[in-house]
Protein backbone atom coordinates (compact mmCIF):
# COMPACT_ATOMS: atom_id res chain seq x y z
CA UNK A 1 0.00 0.00 0.00
CA UNK A 2 1.68 3.49 -1.23
CA UNK A 3 0.01 6.59 -0.11
CA UNK A 4 -3.53 6.55 -0.10
CA UNK A 5 -3.92 3.68 -2.75
CA UNK A 6 -3.48 0.23 -3.40
CA UNK A 7 -0.64 -0.31 -5.91
CA UNK A 8 -0.75 -3.83 -8.12
CA UNK A 9 2.39 -4.43 -9.95
CA UNK A 10 3.08 -7.60 -11.81
CA UNK A 11 6.64 -8.87 -13.54
CA UNK A 12 7.72 -6.46 -15.90
CA UNK A 13 6.89 -7.60 -20.02
CA UNK A 14 3.50 -9.36 -18.31
CA UNK A 15 0.24 -7.80 -17.74
CA UNK A 16 -0.56 -7.84 -13.92
CA UNK A 17 -3.10 -10.26 -13.26
CA UNK A 18 -5.96 -8.85 -11.41
CA UNK A 19 -8.36 -10.50 -8.91
CA UNK A 20 -11.76 -8.69 -10.29
CA UNK A 21 -13.53 -10.66 -7.83
CA UNK A 22 -12.14 -9.71 -4.40
CA UNK A 23 -10.02 -6.43 -5.49
CA UNK A 24 -9.57 -3.69 -7.82
CA UNK A 25 -6.93 -1.71 -7.99
CA UNK A 26 -7.19 2.14 -9.17
CA UNK A 27 -4.39 3.96 -10.06
CA UNK A 28 -2.40 5.98 -7.13
CA UNK A 29 -4.29 9.49 -8.65
CA UNK A 30 -7.83 7.78 -6.98
CA UNK A 31 -8.61 9.70 -4.10
CA UNK A 32 -9.65 6.72 -2.61
CA UNK A 33 -7.33 3.98 -4.19
CA UNK A 34 -9.51 1.35 -3.39
CA UNK A 35 -12.91 -0.45 -4.02
CA UNK A 36 -14.77 -3.62 -3.79
CA UNK A 37 -15.41 -6.33 -1.18
CA UNK A 38 -13.14 -5.79 1.79
CA UNK A 39 -10.39 -8.36 2.39
CA UNK A 40 -11.39 -8.93 6.03
CA UNK A 41 -14.77 -9.69 5.29
CA UNK A 42 -16.52 -12.81 5.89
CA UNK A 43 -16.74 -15.94 3.82
CA UNK A 44 -20.16 -16.82 2.67
CA UNK A 45 -22.15 -19.68 3.09
CA UNK A 46 -20.41 -23.23 1.78
CA UNK A 47 -22.37 -23.99 -1.58
CA UNK A 48 -23.53 -20.19 -2.45
CA UNK A 49 -21.92 -16.71 -2.42
CA UNK A 50 -24.17 -13.86 -2.38
CA UNK A 51 -22.15 -10.68 -4.05
CA UNK A 52 -23.36 -7.24 -3.68
CA UNK A 53 -22.37 -4.93 -6.21
CA UNK A 54 -20.43 -2.07 -4.52
CA UNK A 55 -22.50 0.81 -5.75
CA UNK A 56 -25.74 0.91 -3.44
CA UNK A 57 -28.64 -0.31 -5.00
CA UNK A 58 -27.51 -3.22 -7.33
CA UNK A 59 -29.08 -6.41 -7.15
CA UNK A 60 -28.21 -9.49 -5.29
CA UNK A 61 -26.58 -12.43 -7.11
CA UNK A 62 -26.45 -16.30 -6.01
CA UNK A 63 -23.04 -17.99 -7.21
CA UNK A 64 -22.50 -21.60 -7.00
CA UNK A 65 -19.19 -22.47 -5.56
CA UNK A 66 -18.35 -25.74 -7.87
CA UNK A 67 -16.89 -27.58 -4.87
CA UNK A 68 -20.16 -26.82 -2.41
CA UNK A 69 -22.80 -29.16 -1.72
CA UNK A 70 -25.63 -27.23 -3.60
CA UNK A 71 -23.41 -27.89 -7.14
CA UNK A 72 -23.10 -31.33 -5.70
CA UNK A 73 -26.41 -32.21 -5.12
CA UNK A 74 -27.78 -30.24 -8.62
CA UNK A 75 -25.28 -32.67 -10.46
CA UNK A 76 -26.91 -35.83 -8.95
CA UNK A 77 -30.33 -34.63 -9.76
CA UNK A 78 -28.89 -34.19 -13.31
CA UNK A 79 -28.48 -37.75 -13.31
CA UNK A 80 -31.91 -38.64 -13.80
CA UNK A 81 -32.28 -36.95 -17.10
CA UNK A 82 -29.70 -38.03 -18.51
CA UNK A 83 -30.04 -41.66 -17.20
CA UNK A 84 -33.45 -41.28 -18.39
CA UNK A 85 -33.07 -40.46 -22.08
CA UNK A 86 -30.14 -42.74 -22.15
CA UNK A 87 -32.37 -45.66 -21.32
CA UNK A 88 -35.98 -44.82 -21.98
CA UNK A 89 -35.62 -42.90 -25.19
CA UNK A 90 -33.77 -46.02 -27.02
CA UNK A 91 -36.19 -48.20 -25.86
CA UNK A 92 -39.10 -46.07 -26.75
CA UNK A 93 -37.75 -46.07 -30.25
CA UNK A 94 -37.38 -49.89 -30.60
CA UNK A 95 -40.08 -50.71 -29.45
CA UNK A 96 -43.37 -48.95 -30.67
CA UNK A 97 -45.90 -50.69 -28.07
CA UNK A 98 -44.19 -49.43 -25.27
CA UNK A 99 -44.07 -45.52 -27.11
CA UNK A 100 -47.96 -45.97 -27.91
CA UNK A 101 -49.48 -47.08 -24.57
CA UNK A 102 -47.52 -44.85 -22.29
CA UNK A 103 -47.37 -41.63 -24.87
CA UNK A 104 -48.80 -39.02 -21.96
CA UNK A 105 -46.10 -40.67 -19.88
CA UNK A 106 -43.10 -40.31 -22.06
CA UNK A 107 -44.20 -36.79 -23.16
CA UNK A 108 -44.19 -35.58 -19.54
CA UNK A 109 -41.15 -36.73 -18.73
CA UNK A 110 -39.24 -35.67 -22.00
CA UNK A 111 -40.45 -32.31 -21.57
CA UNK A 112 -39.65 -32.48 -17.91
CA UNK A 113 -35.92 -33.25 -18.73
CA UNK A 114 -35.87 -31.05 -21.22
CA UNK A 115 -36.60 -28.36 -18.38
CA UNK A 116 -33.80 -30.14 -15.80
CA UNK A 117 -31.26 -29.35 -19.15
CA UNK A 118 -32.51 -25.62 -19.29
CA UNK A 119 -32.14 -24.96 -16.02
CA UNK A 120 -28.42 -27.20 -15.99
CA UNK A 121 -27.66 -23.86 -18.80
CA UNK A 122 -28.54 -21.45 -16.11
CA UNK A 123 -26.62 -23.47 -13.12
CA UNK A 124 -23.55 -22.77 -15.94
CA UNK A 125 -24.04 -18.96 -15.60
CA UNK A 126 -24.32 -19.48 -12.31
CA UNK A 127 -21.56 -21.43 -11.09
CA UNK A 128 -18.27 -20.12 -10.21
CA UNK A 129 -15.06 -21.00 -10.90
CA UNK A 130 -11.26 -20.93 -9.32
CA UNK A 131 -8.36 -17.84 -10.54
CA UNK A 132 -5.17 -18.05 -8.49
CA UNK A 133 -7.13 -20.32 -6.27
CA UNK A 134 -9.86 -17.65 -5.09
CA UNK A 135 -13.44 -18.38 -6.17
CA UNK A 136 -14.29 -15.93 -8.78
CA UNK A 137 -18.01 -14.60 -8.05
CA UNK A 138 -18.44 -12.10 -10.58
CA UNK A 139 -21.47 -12.94 -12.88
CA UNK A 140 -19.77 -11.12 -16.11
CA UNK A 141 -16.75 -13.25 -15.60
CA UNK A 142 -18.02 -16.80 -15.45
CA UNK A 143 -20.36 -16.02 -18.15
CA UNK A 144 -17.66 -15.25 -20.35
CA UNK A 145 -16.23 -18.45 -19.26
CA UNK A 146 -18.72 -20.79 -20.35
CA UNK A 147 -19.36 -18.98 -23.22
CA UNK A 148 -16.07 -19.43 -24.47
CA UNK A 149 -15.84 -23.13 -23.18
CA UNK A 150 -15.98 -26.07 -25.20
CA UNK A 151 -19.01 -27.43 -24.01
CA UNK A 152 -21.45 -24.38 -25.08
CA UNK A 153 -22.10 -26.39 -28.43
CA UNK A 154 -23.01 -29.42 -26.93
CA UNK A 155 -25.17 -27.89 -24.23
CA UNK A 156 -27.10 -25.84 -26.76
CA UNK A 157 -27.71 -28.57 -29.19
CA UNK A 158 -28.81 -31.12 -26.49
CA UNK A 159 -32.05 -29.12 -26.09
CA UNK A 160 -32.63 -27.74 -30.04
CA UNK A 161 -36.46 -28.15 -30.19
CA UNK A 162 -36.01 -31.08 -32.73
CA UNK A 163 -39.46 -32.29 -31.17
CA UNK A 164 -40.95 -30.09 -33.67
CA UNK A 165 -40.22 -33.18 -36.03
CA UNK A 166 -43.24 -34.59 -34.78
CA UNK A 167 -45.83 -32.45 -36.59
CA UNK A 168 -43.79 -34.00 -39.54
CA UNK A 169 -43.00 -37.73 -38.52
CA UNK A 170 -45.75 -38.40 -35.90
CA UNK A 171 -45.74 -38.88 -32.15
CA UNK A 172 -44.43 -42.20 -32.94
CA UNK A 173 -40.95 -41.34 -33.99
CA UNK A 174 -39.09 -40.61 -30.51
CA UNK A 175 -35.94 -40.75 -32.58
CA UNK A 176 -35.68 -37.07 -32.95
CA UNK A 177 -34.96 -36.42 -29.67
CA UNK A 178 -31.65 -38.32 -29.88
CA UNK A 179 -29.58 -34.94 -29.75
CA UNK A 180 -30.37 -35.32 -25.58
CA UNK A 181 -27.69 -37.74 -25.57
CA UNK A 182 -25.16 -34.82 -25.97
CA UNK A 183 -25.43 -33.87 -22.06
CA UNK A 184 -23.65 -37.70 -21.37
CA UNK A 185 -20.64 -35.44 -19.93
CA UNK A 186 -22.92 -34.01 -17.33
CA UNK A 187 -23.12 -37.78 -16.04
CA UNK A 188 -19.69 -38.50 -15.99
CA UNK A 189 -18.79 -35.34 -14.00
CA UNK A 190 -21.39 -36.42 -11.39
CA UNK A 191 -19.96 -39.58 -11.47
CA UNK A 192 -16.75 -38.29 -10.35
CA UNK A 193 -17.98 -36.06 -7.82
CA UNK A 194 -19.98 -38.96 -6.18
CA UNK A 195 -17.05 -41.10 -5.88
CA UNK A 196 -15.25 -38.59 -4.48
CA UNK A 197 -18.03 -37.93 -1.61
CA UNK A 198 -19.22 -40.90 -0.83
CA UNK A 199 -18.13 -43.05 2.36
CA UNK A 200 -18.19 -46.11 -0.35
CA UNK A 201 -16.22 -45.07 -2.76
CA UNK A 202 -15.18 -49.25 -3.68
CA UNK A 203 -18.42 -50.25 -3.88
CA UNK A 204 -20.09 -46.91 -6.10
CA UNK A 205 -17.56 -47.87 -8.71
CA UNK A 206 -18.85 -51.42 -8.74
CA UNK A 207 -22.39 -49.84 -9.09
CA UNK A 208 -21.16 -47.53 -11.43
CA UNK A 209 -19.38 -50.68 -13.55
CA UNK A 210 -22.82 -52.66 -13.30
CA UNK A 211 -24.86 -49.80 -14.56
CA UNK A 212 -22.55 -49.35 -17.78
CA UNK A 213 -22.90 -52.94 -18.52
CA UNK A 214 -26.78 -52.98 -17.97
CA UNK A 215 -27.08 -50.10 -20.35
CA UNK A 216 -24.77 -51.82 -22.30
CA UNK A 217 -27.00 -55.04 -23.14
CA UNK A 218 -30.06 -52.39 -22.72
CA UNK A 219 -28.85 -51.25 -26.10
CA UNK A 220 -28.03 -54.05 -27.92
CA UNK A 221 -31.23 -55.95 -26.81
CA UNK A 222 -32.80 -52.80 -28.42
CA UNK A 223 -30.74 -52.86 -31.49
CA UNK A 224 -31.52 -56.58 -31.52
CA UNK A 225 -35.30 -56.55 -31.96
CA UNK A 226 -35.25 -52.91 -34.12
CA UNK A 227 -32.91 -55.25 -36.53
CA UNK A 228 -35.72 -58.50 -36.01
CA UNK A 229 -38.22 -55.90 -37.31
CA UNK A 230 -36.51 -54.95 -40.29
CA UNK A 231 -36.03 -58.54 -41.00
CA UNK A 232 -39.55 -59.82 -40.08
CA UNK A 233 -40.31 -61.14 -37.10
CA UNK A 234 -40.48 -65.09 -37.31
CA UNK A 235 -38.46 -65.20 -40.21
CA UNK A 236 -36.01 -67.54 -38.99
CA UNK A 237 -34.72 -69.21 -35.95
CA UNK A 238 -32.59 -66.23 -34.98
CA UNK A 239 -35.09 -62.99 -34.86
CA UNK A 240 -37.55 -62.48 -32.39
CA UNK A 241 -40.23 -64.73 -32.89
CA UNK A 242 -43.51 -63.82 -34.55
CA UNK A 243 -46.08 -61.49 -32.55
CA UNK A 244 -48.86 -64.18 -33.52
CA UNK A 245 -47.43 -66.78 -31.34
CA UNK A 246 -49.25 -66.35 -27.91
CA UNK A 247 -47.47 -64.29 -25.48
CA UNK A 248 -44.76 -62.76 -27.84
CA UNK A 249 -46.90 -59.44 -28.53
CA UNK A 250 -46.79 -58.52 -24.76
CA UNK A 251 -44.22 -55.35 -24.86
CA UNK A 252 -42.48 -56.89 -21.46
CA UNK A 253 -42.61 -60.21 -23.14
CA UNK A 254 -40.64 -58.34 -26.06
CA UNK A 255 -38.19 -56.67 -24.08
CA UNK A 256 -37.01 -59.66 -21.29
CA UNK A 257 -36.77 -61.72 -24.56
CA UNK A 258 -34.59 -59.25 -26.15
CA UNK A 259 -32.72 -58.73 -23.03
CA UNK A 260 -32.18 -62.24 -22.29
CA UNK A 261 -30.79 -62.74 -25.87
CA UNK A 262 -28.53 -59.66 -25.99
CA UNK A 263 -27.18 -61.19 -22.15
CA UNK A 264 -26.08 -64.21 -23.92
CA UNK A 265 -24.61 -62.72 -26.85
CA UNK A 266 -21.99 -60.29 -24.69
CA UNK A 267 -21.71 -62.94 -21.88
CA UNK A 268 -20.18 -65.36 -24.90
CA UNK A 269 -22.46 -68.01 -23.32
CA UNK A 270 -23.88 -69.31 -26.57
CA UNK A 271 -26.84 -71.26 -26.67
CA UNK A 272 -27.98 -68.63 -28.90
CA UNK A 273 -29.59 -70.01 -32.75
CA UNK A 274 -27.02 -69.65 -35.39
CA UNK A 275 -27.73 -66.83 -37.47
CA UNK A 276 -28.79 -67.05 -41.08
CA UNK A 277 -28.81 -63.48 -42.98
CA UNK A 278 -25.92 -61.07 -43.20
CA UNK A 279 -27.49 -58.50 -41.28
CA UNK A 280 -27.15 -61.56 -38.22
CA UNK A 281 -23.71 -62.46 -38.80
CA UNK A 282 -22.49 -59.05 -38.60
CA UNK A 283 -24.71 -57.92 -35.44
CA UNK A 284 -23.49 -61.12 -33.70
CA UNK A 285 -19.49 -60.75 -34.61
CA UNK A 286 -20.13 -56.92 -33.58
CA UNK A 287 -21.81 -58.36 -29.93
CA UNK A 288 -18.91 -60.91 -29.25
CA UNK A 289 -16.12 -57.96 -30.39
CA UNK A 290 -17.86 -56.13 -27.65
CA UNK A 291 -18.08 -58.98 -25.06
CA UNK A 292 -14.36 -59.35 -25.65
CA UNK A 293 -13.81 -55.64 -24.96
CA UNK A 294 -16.42 -55.71 -21.95
CA UNK A 295 -14.97 -58.42 -20.16
CA UNK A 296 -11.53 -56.91 -20.17
CA UNK A 297 -12.67 -53.76 -19.05
CA UNK A 298 -14.70 -55.10 -16.69
CA UNK A 299 -11.87 -57.67 -15.34
CA UNK A 300 -9.30 -54.18 -15.40
CA UNK A 301 -11.64 -52.61 -13.66
CA UNK A 302 -12.49 -55.44 -10.38
CA UNK A 303 -8.80 -55.76 -10.73
CA UNK A 304 -8.32 -52.44 -10.09
CA UNK A 305 -11.11 -52.32 -7.16
CA UNK A 306 -9.75 -54.90 -5.01
CA UNK A 307 -6.39 -53.72 -5.62
CA UNK A 308 -7.36 -50.40 -4.06
CA UNK A 309 -9.28 -52.04 -1.19
CA UNK A 310 -6.38 -54.01 -0.75
CA UNK A 311 -3.97 -51.48 -0.42
CA UNK A 312 -6.93 -48.78 1.30
CA UNK A 313 -7.07 -51.91 3.99
CA UNK A 314 -3.09 -52.09 4.29
CA UNK A 315 -3.04 -48.09 5.21
CA UNK A 316 -5.06 -48.86 7.95
CA UNK A 317 -4.06 -52.42 9.26
CA UNK A 318 -0.46 -53.84 9.78
CA UNK A 319 0.08 -56.65 7.29
CA UNK A 320 -0.52 -59.93 9.03
CA UNK A 321 0.61 -62.21 6.42
CA UNK A 322 3.94 -60.74 6.74
CA UNK A 323 4.36 -60.95 10.02
CA UNK A 324 2.65 -64.40 10.07
CA UNK A 325 5.61 -65.36 7.37
CA UNK A 326 8.73 -64.07 9.78
CA UNK A 327 7.27 -65.60 13.06
CA UNK A 328 7.43 -68.93 10.67
CA UNK A 329 10.78 -68.25 9.63
CA UNK A 330 12.02 -67.59 12.61
CA UNK A 331 9.79 -70.66 14.55
CA UNK A 332 8.56 -68.71 17.01
CA UNK A 333 6.19 -70.80 19.36
CA UNK A 334 2.83 -71.61 18.59
CA UNK A 335 1.27 -70.04 21.50
CA UNK A 336 2.93 -66.84 20.74
CA UNK A 337 2.21 -66.69 17.02
CA UNK A 338 -1.38 -67.64 18.18
CA UNK A 339 -1.51 -64.22 20.16
CA UNK A 340 0.12 -62.27 17.29
CA UNK A 341 -2.89 -63.62 15.18
CA UNK A 342 -5.53 -62.72 17.84
CA UNK A 343 -4.01 -58.95 18.17
CA UNK A 344 -4.50 -58.74 14.21
CA UNK A 345 -8.18 -59.93 14.17
CA UNK A 346 -9.30 -57.05 16.65
CA UNK A 347 -7.93 -54.71 15.42
CA UNK A 348 -9.68 -55.80 12.23
CA UNK A 349 -12.70 -56.76 13.82
CA UNK A 350 -13.40 -53.53 15.68
CA UNK A 351 -11.71 -51.14 13.59
CA UNK A 352 -8.96 -50.74 15.35
CA UNK A 353 -6.54 -48.12 13.62
CA UNK A 354 -2.95 -48.13 15.03
CA UNK A 355 -1.13 -45.74 12.42
CA UNK A 356 -2.84 -42.77 12.57
CA UNK A 357 -0.12 -40.71 11.69
CA UNK A 358 0.75 -42.37 8.38
CA UNK A 359 -3.23 -41.50 7.58
CA UNK A 360 -3.24 -38.26 7.99
CA UNK A 361 -0.26 -37.65 7.05
CA UNK A 362 -0.88 -35.78 3.62
CA UNK A 363 -3.32 -33.25 5.26
CA UNK A 364 -2.13 -30.04 6.13
CA UNK A 365 -1.19 -29.74 10.07
CA UNK A 366 -4.26 -27.90 11.16
CA UNK A 367 -6.44 -29.90 8.93
CA UNK A 368 -4.83 -32.87 10.28
CA UNK A 369 -5.67 -31.59 13.60
CA UNK A 370 -8.88 -30.75 13.41
CA UNK A 371 -9.29 -34.22 12.39
CA UNK A 372 -7.50 -35.54 15.17
CA UNK A 373 -9.62 -33.63 17.61
CA UNK A 374 -13.01 -34.51 16.47
CA UNK A 375 -11.80 -37.91 16.64
CA UNK A 376 -10.27 -38.19 19.96
CA UNK A 377 -11.38 -35.16 21.46
CA UNK A 378 -14.33 -36.74 23.94
CA UNK A 379 -11.60 -39.47 25.35
CA UNK A 380 -8.96 -36.80 26.04
CA UNK A 381 -11.85 -34.67 27.56
CA UNK A 382 -12.89 -37.46 30.26
CA UNK A 383 -8.90 -37.32 31.57
CA UNK A 384 -9.36 -35.29 34.76
CA UNK A 385 -5.91 -33.39 34.24
CA UNK A 386 -6.99 -31.46 31.01
CA UNK A 387 -10.87 -31.11 31.98
CA UNK A 388 -9.93 -27.51 32.49
CA UNK A 389 -6.97 -26.89 29.68
CA UNK A 390 -7.55 -24.75 26.71
CA UNK A 391 -8.21 -26.19 23.71
CA UNK A 392 -4.59 -25.46 22.34
CA UNK A 393 -2.96 -28.09 24.53
CA UNK A 394 -5.41 -30.50 23.24
CA UNK A 395 -4.68 -29.84 19.64
CA UNK A 396 -1.07 -30.07 20.66
CA UNK A 397 -1.39 -33.56 22.67
CA UNK A 398 -3.82 -35.37 19.84
CA UNK A 399 -1.19 -34.35 17.44
CA UNK A 400 1.28 -36.28 19.07
CA UNK A 401 -0.62 -39.29 21.00
CA UNK A 402 -0.13 -42.48 19.15
CA UNK A 403 -2.69 -45.70 19.85
CA UNK A 404 -1.52 -48.35 20.81
CA UNK A 405 -3.42 -51.43 21.55
CA UNK A 406 -2.67 -54.38 24.17
CA UNK A 407 -3.93 -58.22 24.49
CA UNK A 408 -5.47 -59.72 27.40
CA UNK A 409 -2.41 -60.34 30.05
CA UNK A 410 -0.01 -58.10 28.53
CA UNK A 411 2.47 -55.90 30.50
CA UNK A 412 1.99 -52.32 29.37
CA UNK A 413 4.72 -51.46 31.87
CA UNK A 414 7.10 -53.59 34.36
CA UNK A 415 8.59 -51.91 37.93
CA UNK A 416 11.88 -50.81 37.18
CA UNK A 417 11.29 -50.12 34.05
CA UNK A 418 12.71 -46.48 32.64
CA UNK A 419 10.02 -44.38 31.72
CA UNK A 420 10.12 -42.78 28.42
CA UNK A 421 5.84 -42.45 27.66
CA UNK A 422 3.12 -41.91 29.90
CA UNK A 423 -0.51 -43.34 28.83
CA UNK A 424 -3.97 -42.49 28.80
CA UNK A 425 -6.85 -44.79 28.54
CA UNK A 426 -8.98 -44.15 25.75
CA UNK A 427 -10.99 -47.87 26.11
CA UNK A 428 -10.55 -50.91 28.35
CA UNK A 429 -9.55 -51.56 32.01
CA UNK A 430 -5.73 -52.24 33.46
CA UNK A 431 -4.83 -53.75 36.50
CA UNK A 432 -2.24 -52.72 39.14
CA UNK A 433 -0.54 -55.80 39.91
CA UNK A 434 1.98 -57.09 42.21
CA UNK A 435 5.17 -58.49 41.46
CA UNK A 436 3.46 -62.08 41.15
CA UNK A 437 1.53 -60.43 38.49
CA UNK A 438 -1.63 -61.85 40.19
CA UNK A 439 -2.09 -59.69 43.22
CA UNK A 440 -4.43 -56.84 42.43
CA UNK A 441 -3.84 -53.28 44.16
CA UNK A 442 -6.11 -51.11 41.91
CA UNK A 443 -8.31 -51.08 38.35
CA UNK A 444 -7.78 -48.31 35.97
CA UNK A 445 -10.44 -47.70 33.51
CA UNK A 446 -11.33 -45.54 30.80
CA UNK A 447 -10.36 -41.49 31.19
CA UNK A 448 -7.63 -42.48 33.25
CA UNK A 449 -3.91 -41.78 32.88
CA UNK A 450 -0.58 -43.30 34.24
CA UNK A 451 3.41 -43.45 33.57
CA UNK A 452 3.35 -39.50 34.43
CA UNK A 453 5.23 -39.89 37.44
CA UNK A 454 9.10 -41.21 35.59
CA UNK A 455 8.71 -38.48 32.71
CA UNK A 456 8.23 -35.24 34.83
CA UNK A 457 10.93 -34.30 36.50
CA UNK A 458 9.54 -34.15 39.63
CA UNK A 459 12.35 -32.99 42.52
CA UNK A 460 13.09 -35.31 45.53
CA UNK A 461 11.61 -38.47 43.25
CA UNK A 462 13.16 -41.28 44.83
CA UNK A 463 12.87 -43.77 41.97
CA UNK A 464 14.03 -41.41 39.23
CA UNK A 465 12.84 -41.83 35.96
CA UNK A 466 11.83 -45.65 37.13
CA UNK A 467 8.45 -47.26 37.02
CA UNK A 468 6.84 -47.35 40.20
CA UNK A 469 4.34 -49.84 39.00
CA UNK A 470 3.42 -53.06 37.23
CA UNK A 471 0.32 -52.36 34.77
CA UNK A 472 -1.36 -55.21 33.09
CA UNK A 473 -3.85 -55.05 30.39
CA UNK A 474 -7.00 -56.80 32.03
CA UNK A 475 -8.71 -57.83 28.24
CA UNK A 476 -8.11 -55.50 25.54
CA UNK A 477 -7.12 -52.52 25.73
CA UNK A 478 -7.00 -49.14 23.78
CA UNK A 479 -4.47 -46.81 24.92
CA UNK A 480 -2.96 -43.25 23.55
CA UNK A 481 0.69 -43.32 24.20
CA UNK A 482 2.77 -39.72 24.81
CA UNK A 483 6.96 -40.06 24.60
CA UNK A 484 8.22 -38.03 27.36
CA UNK A 485 10.13 -35.45 24.30
CA UNK A 486 6.80 -34.78 23.37
CA UNK A 487 5.33 -34.22 26.76
CA UNK A 488 8.12 -31.64 28.09
CA UNK A 489 7.66 -29.54 24.34
CA UNK A 490 4.06 -29.19 24.86
CA UNK A 491 4.20 -28.61 28.72
CA UNK A 492 7.26 -26.24 27.66
CA UNK A 493 4.04 -24.08 25.74
CA UNK A 494 1.64 -24.67 28.60
CA UNK A 495 3.09 -24.05 31.90
CA UNK A 496 -0.04 -23.88 34.04
CA UNK A 497 -1.08 -27.79 33.09
CA UNK A 498 2.66 -28.39 33.51
CA UNK A 499 2.44 -27.27 37.49
CA UNK A 500 -0.63 -29.09 37.79
CA UNK A 501 0.73 -32.17 36.36
CA UNK A 502 4.02 -32.14 39.02
CA UNK A 503 1.60 -30.90 41.78
CA UNK A 504 -0.62 -34.45 41.02
CA UNK A 505 2.73 -36.44 40.48
CA UNK A 506 4.03 -34.89 44.29
CA UNK A 507 0.81 -36.20 45.47
CA UNK A 508 1.26 -39.53 44.34
CA UNK A 509 4.72 -39.66 45.34
CA UNK A 510 3.89 -38.65 48.77
CA UNK A 511 1.06 -41.07 49.20
CA UNK A 512 3.75 -43.81 47.63
CA UNK A 513 6.70 -42.27 49.98
CA UNK A 514 8.34 -41.95 47.09
CA UNK A 515 8.95 -38.20 47.54
CA UNK A 516 12.04 -37.12 49.88
CA UNK A 517 11.09 -33.87 50.67
CA UNK A 518 14.47 -32.53 52.06
CA UNK A 519 16.46 -33.73 48.67
CA UNK A 520 13.42 -31.60 47.42
CA UNK A 521 14.59 -28.62 48.59
CA UNK A 522 18.25 -29.02 48.55
CA UNK A 523 17.42 -29.54 44.60
CA UNK A 524 15.17 -26.40 44.79
CA UNK A 525 18.04 -24.58 46.74
CA UNK A 526 20.76 -26.20 44.13
CA UNK A 527 18.67 -24.86 40.92
CA UNK A 528 18.28 -21.08 42.91
CA UNK A 529 22.18 -21.16 43.21
CA UNK A 530 23.00 -22.34 39.85
CA UNK A 531 20.37 -19.94 38.53
CA UNK A 532 21.80 -16.99 40.63
CA UNK A 533 25.25 -18.33 39.72
CA UNK A 534 24.33 -18.44 36.00
CA UNK A 535 23.03 -15.22 36.24
CA UNK A 536 26.25 -13.66 37.60
CA UNK A 537 27.77 -15.22 34.96
CA UNK A 538 25.68 -13.50 32.28
CA UNK A 539 25.91 -10.13 34.13
CA UNK A 540 29.67 -11.08 34.03
CA UNK A 541 29.58 -11.84 30.38
CA UNK A 542 27.52 -8.75 29.57
CA UNK A 543 30.14 -6.52 31.63
CA UNK A 544 33.44 -8.18 29.27
CA UNK A 545 31.24 -7.55 26.21
CA UNK A 546 30.99 -4.20 26.93
CA UNK A 547 34.47 -3.63 27.56
CA UNK A 548 35.54 -5.61 24.70
CA UNK A 549 33.29 -3.34 22.52
CA UNK A 550 34.92 -0.37 24.25
CA UNK A 551 38.68 -1.56 23.52
CA UNK A 552 37.30 -2.59 19.87
CA UNK A 553 36.08 0.96 19.20
CA UNK A 554 39.17 2.87 20.92
CA UNK A 555 41.55 0.20 18.56
CA UNK A 556 39.61 1.33 15.92
CA UNK A 557 39.83 5.11 16.40
CA UNK A 558 43.49 4.51 16.97
CA UNK A 559 44.24 2.65 13.98
CA UNK A 560 42.03 5.20 12.05
CA UNK A 561 44.29 8.53 13.59
CA UNK A 562 47.78 6.13 12.87
CA UNK A 563 46.46 5.85 8.99
CA UNK A 564 45.85 9.41 8.94
CA UNK A 565 48.91 10.49 10.43
CA UNK A 566 51.03 8.36 7.95
CA UNK A 567 48.86 9.59 5.24
CA UNK A 568 49.88 13.39 5.92
CA UNK A 569 53.89 12.12 6.53
CA UNK A 570 53.28 11.30 3.14
CA UNK A 571 52.35 13.92 1.39
CA UNK A 572 54.89 16.02 3.29
CA UNK A 573 57.71 13.77 2.37
CA UNK A 574 56.56 13.86 -0.96
CA UNK A 575 56.46 17.67 -1.09
CA UNK A 576 59.70 18.14 0.37
CA UNK A 577 60.81 15.78 -2.68
CA UNK A 578 59.37 17.79 -5.22
CA UNK A 579 60.81 21.29 -3.73
CA UNK A 580 64.38 19.39 -3.53
CA UNK A 581 64.15 18.52 -7.36
CA UNK A 582 63.10 22.04 -8.55
CA UNK A 583 65.91 23.72 -6.80
CA UNK A 584 68.94 21.23 -8.37
CA UNK A 585 67.08 22.03 -11.48
CA UNK A 586 67.54 25.54 -11.28
CA UNK A 587 71.27 25.56 -10.46
CA UNK A 588 72.88 25.26 -14.13
CA UNK A 589 70.77 27.97 -15.66
CA UNK A 590 72.33 30.23 -13.35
Amino acid sequence: VTGSGLRCAGPRGSPTRLLRSSVSCRSQRSPSGYTGQSLGSPESEPGTNPQVSPSSGAPRTWVLDPSGDLHYWWLSVMVLPVLYNWIILICRSCFPAVQQQHLALWLSLDYLSDLLYLLDIAVHFHTGFLEQGILVRDRAQISQRYLRSARVPWDVASVLPTDLLYLWLGLHVPAVRANRFLRTPRLFEAFDRRETRTAYPHAFRIAKLMLYVFVTIHWNACIYYALSGAIGYGADAWVYPNHSRPGFARPLRQYLYSFYFSTLVLTTVGDTPPPQRQEEFLFMVAGFLLAVMGFATIMGSMSSVISSMSTAEAAFYPDAERLKGYLRLQRVGRRLETRVARWHQHLQLNKKVTNEQQVLQHLPERLRAEVAVSVHLATLRKVQLFQTCERGLLEELVLRLRPQVYSPGEYVCRKGDIGREMYFIREGQLAVVGDDGVTRFAVLGEGLYFGEISIINIKGNKSGNRRTANIRSIGYSDLFCLSKEDLQEVLGEFPSAKAALEAKGREILLGMDKLDVNAEAEETARQQEAERRTGALEDALDALQTKFARLLAELESSAFKLALRIEHLEWQTQGWAGAGGEGQGAAPGQ
